[in-house]
């Protein structure tokens, strides 16, 4: 039953609100008050509870007496409010952030607490104690990057990810009492950070746009993907999603019916808020805005000691939303008694389920004892081919001992296809495959594919080509619909088959002549030779299991893909990974150490090509950094010239020299041209200057994942303080080496 709740408070605010820049803090210690990024690069803050700030960066908002104006002057990217010294003050402050700086403010003082550089540029922020750490920190998300700022803007927590940061929270993964950072990314990966050290990785179908912890303690947390997923993981156990045509554009958790568990509450872009079970995905309250929803929050907003759920739309409406329980007569139960309710719930769940259970099993038990009857009937030649009237309906009869077998193959590039792995299905006996329908998540447009043959060419094998565009393991569902040619009902067979997290390499003949990469990654293990024999069977796709009988293994597959050679190499102790791609050589490491249960794994590594594009790359960035040093000082000295400028052409008015006012005013034209023509090339140069930051980063997490464990994380912050200290033959050797 859906929970029937009434907003106690709505506001229509003036000003527009930016998707996803919504947040809520107490910034004089005691109120409440919302803020939100809004149009020409400002942010409001709205404080029913005090007058308006003036002064420093902020202005009036007009009629409005409870909003201020922060004038930030620059597109707002990212906001959220938090207490970085909770020992000392209960005052909350507001972190803004865009492309390049961001911004510490002091809301109650009207001032800023501090004003830092973000090169990488900042799309997401959040505040919290991250791992151990003594204090609190802002942590920002950017271009492939996380920082962690003090209360004095020191940079305390650096580290790389995949690709650009698009969604960050803390919470409780391994439930060991310290708060972990949750990192959700462009390239589909949700990352798990213990302080530096990424512990977890999970990968998903789309870019991860929001993430949120469901409970204040707890590893269960919400998600929310581009392609309008939704969904719930404890740890690494996904709970139940949903997909809607939709957007997510904000998820929240908030205990909507007062149970003492929290649903997750969606916020979409077709102005629908709905809040589900988090158990099992049921909704359990929605409501409608006429705008797309720009953020929920959840606070003291009336000061009535209550926590009411805020929903901004994007267009100035506010609601505000107290829980409500399910049934009013027990709106008085303590604590303990909401977890007997919770715990009735559940049971009453189990045992829906169970009977749901029950009547699909007694369908299935009807089908058996029809097709023992039809085979009763058949014996004794009373009923002759492959249909039986069954109460008025064509019950279609296949042979018991029938099955259904399934084989998986590598096929190279053709001319009609481009290589890809065939999944083959094939009947034991005659029977004829009518349909396959198969669910894998990541591989096919809307995670489904159906292979339904023309009636003329139906037959008892059936070849599907599945191409996996990523090095991930993926489970395979397959649904087989299986009968007589001319049967109107077909049995259907389930089975699930994974296709193997290297399945586009080709095992290579040992006679052929293939070039030996130049790159390469070496590392020492004490593990036997067996063991990684047994990693490679179930990570390839192998025709036949590989077997090596002594204490060396060569092996050498082909990427199907680009066609570039990988050896596998293990004599002594001593693997050796060949292959020019960093990425490619980094998965093999992280998912053989997975394998091999090792925590701590250093390596060396050698790639001649891609250090060199490296160098390159920081050469460019070297440059851009001093174009943009010279952009911004001309626009400076133009800055001083128009003040100048328009002194002497008001002066020349008031006195009547007006064709010397007609010059200054020209002059002013020309100069305010150029000005703009400045602007874009500083826009231009800071577009270039990213895409390269970018590159760089990702080179640092390459040579991170080449590591396991500890030397993963030194390796990263040696690599940080290289650029730091511009030493760009120390970042080489650090990469090679793993450590300066």
């Amino acid at each position: 039953a859906l929970v029937m709740l009434v907003p106690i408070f709505t506001l229509k605010l003036s000003h527009k609100i930016h998707p996803r820049l919504v947040t809520l803090g107490k910034y004089d210690g005691m109120h409440p008050c919302l803020a939100a990024a809004t149009v020409a690069g400002k942010v409001f803050v709205h404080n029913p509870y005090a007058p308006q700030l003036k002064g420093s960066r902020t202005s009036s908002a007009g009629a409005e007496s409870d909003i201020s104006i922060l004038n930030i002057n620059q597109q707002v990217t990212a906001i959220c409010s938090g207490n970085l010294l909770p020992e000392i003050s209960k005052k909350d402050h507001l972190f803004v952030g865009s492309q390049t700086n961001l911004l510490a403010y002091d809301v109650e003082r009207n001032c800023d607490l501090f004003y830092r550089d973000t090169p990488d540029g900042i799309n997401v922020l959040t505040v919290g104690r991250v791992g151990g750490m003594a204090m609190p920190l802002v942590v920002a998300g950017g271009n492939c990057s996380l920082l962690g700022f003090d209360q004095e803007g020191s940079d305390l927590f650096w580290t790389v990810t995949g690709d650009n940061v698009s969604s960050l929270s803390l919470c409780d993964f391994d439930n060991d009492g310290e708060l972990e950072l949750l990192v959700g990314s462009d390239d589909f990966d949700i990352r798990v950070f213990k302080e530096a050290d990424m512990i977890h990785e999970i990968t998903e179908t789309e870019a991860v746009t929001s993430l949120c912890a469901v409970a204040s303690t707890g590893s269960r947390f919400g998600y929310a993907l581009a392609n309008g997923t939704v969904g719930v993981y404890d740890r690494t156990a996904r709970y139940w999603r949903i997909k809607s045509k939709n957007h997510a554009v904000v998820i929240q958790a908030f205990d909507i019916d007062a149970d003492g568990v929290p649903e997750l509450v969606t916020g979409w872009s077709n102005g629908k808020v709905d809040a589900r079970n988090t158990r099992t995905g049921e909704i359990v309250f929605k409501d409608n805005f006429s705008a797309v929803i720009a953020g929920i929050v959840q606070g003291d907003y009336r000061m009535d000691g209550k926590e009411e759920m805020i929903c901004c739309a994007a267009d100035g409406e506010i609601r505000g939303y107290l829980p409500t329980p399910r049934h009013g007569p027990k709106a008085h139960l303590g604590a303990a008694a909401a977890m007997r309710e919770e715990g009735g719930s559940l049971e009453q769940e189990h045992v829906r389920d169970l009977q749901l259970r029950k009547q699909q099993l007694l369908v299935e038990l009807r089908n058996y004892e029809t097709n023992v009857k039809i085979g009763e009937l058949s014996s004794t030649g009373q009923v002759t081919g492959s249909t039986f009237e069954a109460g008025g309906v064509q019950v279609g009869v296949i042979p018991a001992n029938t099955q259904l077998r399934t084989a998986l193959t590598v096929v190279s590039v053709s001319e009609q296809m481009p290589a890809h792995v065939q999944l083959s299905l094939a009947t034991s006996n005659s029977m004829i495959i009518r349909s396959v329908m198969i669910f894998a998540e990541g591989i096919f447009e809307g995670e489904s594919h159906v292979a339904h043959p023309q009636p003329s060419a139906l037959a008892c094998e059936l070849d599907v080509p599945i191409i996996p565009p990523r090095d991930v393991p993926v489970d395979l569902h397959i649904k087989a619909l299986v009968g007589h040619r001319s049967s109107s009902q077909f049995h259907v067979f389930e089975l699930t088959r994974q296709l193997p997290r290297f399945t586009l390499y080709s095992l290579a003949s040992p006679e052929a002549e293939i070039p030996m990469p130049e790159s390469h990654v070496t590392f020492h293990t004490t593990e036997r030779v067996s063991r990684v024999v047994m990693w490679i069977n179930q990570s390839f796709l192998l025709p036949e299991p590989l077997q090596v009988s002594d204490a060396y293994l060569q092996v050498t597959f082909i990427s199907l893909r680009d066609n570039e050679p990988l050896y596998i190499e293990m004599l002594n102790g001593q693997i050796t990974i060949r292959s020019d791609s960093m990425d490619t050589s980094g998965d093999i490491i992280q998912a053989m150490a997975a394998f091999l249960g090792i925590e701590d794994l250093q390596a060396t590594a050698e790639f001649p090509d891609e250090m060199t594009r490296l160098r390159d790359i920081l050469e460019k960035v070297d440059e851009y950094h001093a174009s943009r040093q010279k952009l911004t000082a001309e626009m400076a000295d133009h800055s001083n010239l128009i003040r100048s400028l328009i002194v002497r052409a008001e002066d020349a008015r008031l006195m009547g020299d007006i064709p010397g006012m007609m010059k200054g005013y020209t002059q002013l034209y020309d100069l305010n041209r150029d000005l703009i023509t400045g602007y874009k090339l500083r826009c231009t140069n800071h577009m270039e200057l990213l895409a390269h930051l970018k590159v760089v980063n990702q080179y640092i997490q390459r040579s991170g994942r080449l590591r396991v464990g500890r030397p993963k994380t030194q390796v990263i912050a040696a690599c940080r303080a290289a650029i730091k200290g511009n030493n760009i033959s120390g970042l080489v050797k650090t990469i090679r080496l793993g450590s300066s």
